[in-house]
């Protein structure tokens, strides 16, 4: 027998048995569902074996004119990558300000108030909201609109700011919304959405690593996401488990549910070296993990630092002799 998930407002409930799952989707009709053999998880209101009293209800066409840009693009480089992005004429990237790296004389660049999309409307409200909810994830008020305005094919690169690897990623294969860490967004179509995810629960935003917000990306276009050292993509099952570093998590898909847990006992918790918490997600749906997040790398780098501690003979085979022959 099949074993049926459900969510609503991105909050996974199952495993429920059919009788279960038709029960519960009569009290609350407008989530989704998922089962074996699924390819994603599909509107309760488009399952006839959910509503059996009722017609299935045939899934409304794709919105047309949404405004996000279709850009063709090229990551290049291994450890220190950056993202070449080739524009149409008329077409137009976003990104975070001060991440781009060059340009064609073609393309227009311009600050704009908010995160660009136009999504939430063009009034000067509107955009006072979008730049809003920018300032609370700790970003800047302004993001920066690349536009080419020549003939033929206009390019412009963005690097990210610190040692790491690039993600690219279409919202549309995540059913148009994606959760990540607050300041990974590197650059996208214009047309994405850029807004907050807030963690329902207090413990979550306290120790999860990143806050009680994490931002929040939504549309389908291309966006493109910048980690630490190297990234890794897990697929996981409907109530597969994993247990992460709570700043390794990148970004995963809303269908994930996050929590965090205590790192083993008090000992563990206190000299393991891994925190008191770890990040807790459960499937299904795909996280990013990355192998370096640069607070860890920061804070390494602290510890090195002559000012705290540290010395400029770090790794010297005479390592605390040197330091004392210099006399320093």
């Amino acid at each position: 027998m099949s074993q049926w998930y459900l969510s609503f407002d991105g909050r996974q409930e199952g495993p429920f048995d059919l009788a279960q799952a038709q029960a519960r989707a009569r009290m609350n009709p407008q989530g989704f569902a998922w089962r074996e053999g699924f390819a994603q998880w599909v509107p309760i209101s488009q399952l006839a074996e959910l509503s059996p009293d009722r017609p299935a209800v045939m899934a409304p066409p794709p919105p047309v004119g949404r405004g996000t840009d279709e850009i063709d693009f090229k990551i290049v480089g291994h450890e220190m990558q950056f993202v070449e992005i080739e524009l149409d004429p008329g077409e137009s990237a976003v990104a975070e300000a001060g991440a781009m790296m060059y340009k064609d004389e073609a393309i227009h660049m311009e600050a704009v108030f908010g995160d660009g999309s136009g999504a939430a409307g063009n009034s000067f409200m509107d955009k006072l909201l979008g730049a809003g909810k920018r300032i609370i994830t700790g970003e800047s008020l302004f993001m920066t609109v690349f536009t080419h305005t020549g003939q033929g094919k206009g390019r412009v690169a963005f690097g990210a700011p610190y040692p790491g690897n690039i993600i690219p990623l279409s919202l549309s294969t995540v059913n148009g919304t994606l959760i990540c860490q607050k300041d990974c967004f590197l650059c996208a179509a214009k047309g994405v959405s850029i807004g907050i995810h807030f963690q329902r629960k207090i413990l979550t935003g306290l120790f999860g690593g990143e806050g009680f917000i994490m931002q929040r990306l939504d549309g389908d276009g291309q966006v493109f996401m910048h980690a630490g050292g190297t990234v890794v993509e897990r697929a996981l099952k409907p109530g597969e488990v994993l247990d992460v570093d709570t700043g390794c998590l990148v970004a995963m898909e809303r269908t994930v549910e996050f929590d965090i847990r205590q790192a083993g006992n008090i000992k563990t918790a206190l000299f393991g070296g891994e925190g008191l918490f770890f990040a807790r997600v459960q499937g299904p749906g795909r996280v990013w993990l990355q192998s370096l997040p640069f607070s860890r790398l920061a804070g390494r780098m602290l510890q090195s630092a002559p000012g705290m501690g540290g010395s400029k003979d770090e790794g010297s085979v005479l390592g605390p002799l040197g330091t004392l022959l210099g006399g320093r």
